[in-house]
């Protein structure tokens, strides 16, 4: 009996100090890996924009009656830097019916099996939906329980983070010109941005011709002072 207690009060630590690994306003975790369409997704590079990450199974009624508010806020609000990624926990023999589910939306999904999502945790309740913001921070944890997402909730919890600004500087290799000014296309309303050091991780910038694709989603105009 003292052993079972014993193991009782670990899992119960184990799973207290997870969920205060990935509490709101934490940075997320780290997630990676194989779409359905065997492109890859890697969080990190979506650095900037907000992320939508819903655990789902096709068994799942609730995960089911969700989707379509999913897939039209992801349809009017993609082109303001809005990732919406559907996690699929189906078991392997339930694969092809997981994939011909998503044919009908438009946003991409993936098999939580061909996923690194061991940053978060056993999902035992779905459907589970992490709301990242464009700093790269847990925004909204929401797990069962919860009010299906639907698209006032969606309008409520994620527009905001939309309309938010990128806070930190961004930065510019050496060869950039002094106080380049650069609009962020994935803002709703255009920000300009002044970028002002230098550091090899964006030496990859292409600062030919009058717009040149940058950093998540921005782009540079030449003709601007």
């Amino acid at each position: 009996m003292r052993v079972l207690n014993c193991l009782a009060i670990a899992c119960l630590l184990a799973v207290a100090g997870h969920a205060s690994a990935i509490s709101e306003g934490a940075p997320a975790p780290a997630l990676d890996g194989k779409m359905f369409d065997g492109s890859r997704f890697s969080l990190a590079e979506s650095a900037g924009k907000v992320v939508v990450l819903n655990f789902w199974a096709s068994w799942c009624a609730p995960c089911r009656e969700e989707m379509p508010a999913l897939d039209a806020y992801y349809r009017r609000h993609r082109s303001e830097g809005l990732e919406v990624v559907a996690i699929s926990m189906d078991n392997p023999k339930d694969e092809a019916k997981a994939r011909e589910i998503m044919r009908a939306f438009s946003f991409p999904a993936a098999f939580g099996r061909e996923m690194n999502i061991k940053g978060y945790g056993r999902i035992s309740q779905l459907p589970t939906t992490f709301i990242i913001d464009r700093q790269g921070r847990l925004s909204r944890n929401r797990a069962s329980g919860d009010s299906l997402l639907d698209m006032a909730i969606l309008e409520k919890t994620v527009t905001p983070l939309l309309r938010a600004r990128m806070n930190s500087a961004l930065l510019l290799p050496p060869s950039a010109l002094p106080a380049a000014q650069w609009v962020c296309a994935a803002a709703p309303i255009l920000s300009t941005l002044t970028l002002i050091s230098s550091t090899p991780a964006f030496s990859n910038v292409s600062f030919t011709g009058t717009w040149s694709p940058c950093f998540n989603g921005c782009f540079r105009s030449s003709s601007m002072t």
